[in-house]
């Protein structure tokens, strides 16, 4: 049952980073028109678009990872248990909040450490002390999700892979996961 919870919650993360800041995956809107990727080709892991190499799943986990722990994030113990088949199109890292002398500068610090590390962003919204960050690299959508205003210290960083691949096997795993 927590299993086929935390998919589901995966799931509608994975649907609105999918969404976020995008038409119909061309990535065109927003300000400056510009593609999300379209950073030097100089950059490491700078996307197909800019003639760099396509970012892994490994190499996104650790830029979050890097972002997070400078900005004063330890990684939390338990929290990303993203399914075995999802694991090169998904990756979730969650920090654990209640260590951070500040969660809300932490979160904001390891989105401008992203910003400064080629993730473009999308857009942002906040509503009643929480902070949600739509960032895109490549083909790669992140969701810097900051919910710790309240008395629940919780922030996330969740990104999917929008690839055609990776999109048919959400929407496979989504379907599987709909019927159990």
């Amino acid at each position: 049952m927590r299993k086929t919870k935390w998919v589901a919650a995966a799931a509608g993360v994975v649907l609105l980073v999918a969404g976020c800041g995008s038409n119909d995956g061309s990535d065109q809107g927003g300000s400056g028109g510009r593609k999300g990727g379209s950073s030097s080709s100089s950059e490491t892991g700078g996307g197909a678009e800019a003639g760099g190499t396509e970012l892994t799943a490994d190499a996104v986990r650790t830029e979050i990872e890097t972002a997070a722990t400078g900005a004063g994030f330890e990684h939390a113990a338990k929290g990303e248990n993203v399914p075995e088949n999802l694991k090169a199109c998904m990756v979730s890292w969650t920090p654990d909040a209640q260590k951070a002398a500040d969660p809300k500068k932490s979160a904001a610090d390891t989105v401008a450490a992203l910003g400064k590390g080629g993730w473009k962003t999308e857009k942002t919204t906040e509503q009643s002390g929480s902070t949600i960050t739509g960032l895109s690299k490549g083909t790669w959508k992140l969701q810097a999700s900051d919910h710790s205003a309240g008395m629940l210290k919780l922030v996330m960083f969740v990104a999917t892979n929008n690839t055609p691949a990776c999109e048919a096997l959400f929407k496979a795993d989504l379907e599987k996961n709909k019927k159990s």
